[in-house]
């Protein structure tokens, strides 16, 4: 009898080291858009559009998170997407990719004020709208901390910060300061990780996974969110890439999507997610 219980959670366990726990079937799934989507159709099933994204959510997403700019550029299908996520029941959230130009404080500034005024504008259901700084691979961590902190002096809540990945970005990470990590740390971490080859490598050899990523940043202790499944382009079109191993599985579609998806799954279960964007989602009204 041991033995037969041992081999029944073996399979969990080879799912779930160094993946926090997670698998795309159990774990909360959130979506994040941006001008680039919908991208194309590229077999049959579910489509969605910026005026209509109840597709995704009868697919099983809880959450969308659209990108309101890129710097000092608007994303024009902010305010369609942020509505029609509202209309469907999910959550929504918006996130700033912060151009290394010009002030992160300045553009933090920006930020909310766009989002206030589409919720406004849009007339959003009253519920918090997550905030989300996404940064770059030349980014660095005064701008990470000045981006923090603008947000938390003009909302009080802590943003959650996105990070592309380089061997460069994480150096700079690591070699940041004690004051400077102590600030970083408030901000969750949402990671960017489709694969666990190419030229990133694990701490002590072997694949890549979410929890040794964290520890290469040197900031962290855990991670909140996992974006294992994006696009990459390709002679004009996009090719859809994901985290999808003998260890960890997941599925080249979401759902039953017609489009290539950028995807994520949420450390902790649904009800923890709802708390999650309560705790890190503007109270614009």
């Amino acid at each position: 009898m041991k033995w037969l219980t041992l081999l029944a959670i073996v399979p969990f366990l080879t799912q779930c080291g160094g993946f926090g726990g997670t698998s795309v079937s159990d774990s909360p799934a959130v979506l994040n858009v941006s001008s680039w989507d919908p991208k194309e159709i590229q077999r049959g099933g579910d489509r969605y559009s910026r005026h209509d994204v109840s597709a995704m959510r009868r697919n099983g997403a809880l959450a969308l998170i659209a990108r309101s700019a890129k710097g000092p550029a608007l994303d024009d299908k902010f305010a369609d997407f942020a509505k029609s996520a509202d209309r469907a029941g999910m959550m929504v959230g918006a996130y700033h990719f912060v151009t290394t130009g010009g002030s992160a404080a300045a553009q933090a500034d920006a930020f909310i004020d766009r989002v206030k005024s589409v919720a406004r504008s849009r007339g959003l259901s009253h519920r918090r709208i997550l905030l989300v700084g996404d940064f770059d691979t030349h980014s660095t961590p005064d701008r990470l901390v000045s981006f923090i902190e603008r947000v938390e002096q003009r909302t009080g809540v802590t943003p959650v910060i996105y990070l592309e990945n380089s061997d460069g970005f994480r150096a700079r990470m690591r070699a940041a300061s004690p004051a400077q990590k102590r600030v970083i740390r408030r901000a969750p971490y949402w990671l960017a990780l489709y694969g666990p080859g190419g030229t990133e490598r694990a701490i002590g050899g072997g694949g890549l996974t979410p929890d040794s990523l964290c520890e290469m940043y040197g900031c962290w202790s855990d991670w909140k969110m996992w974006q294992y499944g994006g696009v990459t382009w390709e002679n004009g079109g996009s090719r859809a890439k994901h985290y999808n191993t003998s260890a960890w599985r997941s599925p080249r579609y979401f759902g039953n999507m017609a489009h290539p998806m950028e995807r994520s799954v949420f450390r902790g279960s649904p009800e923890e997610l709802a708390e999650f964007w309560n705790q890190h989602g503007l109270a614009w009204w």
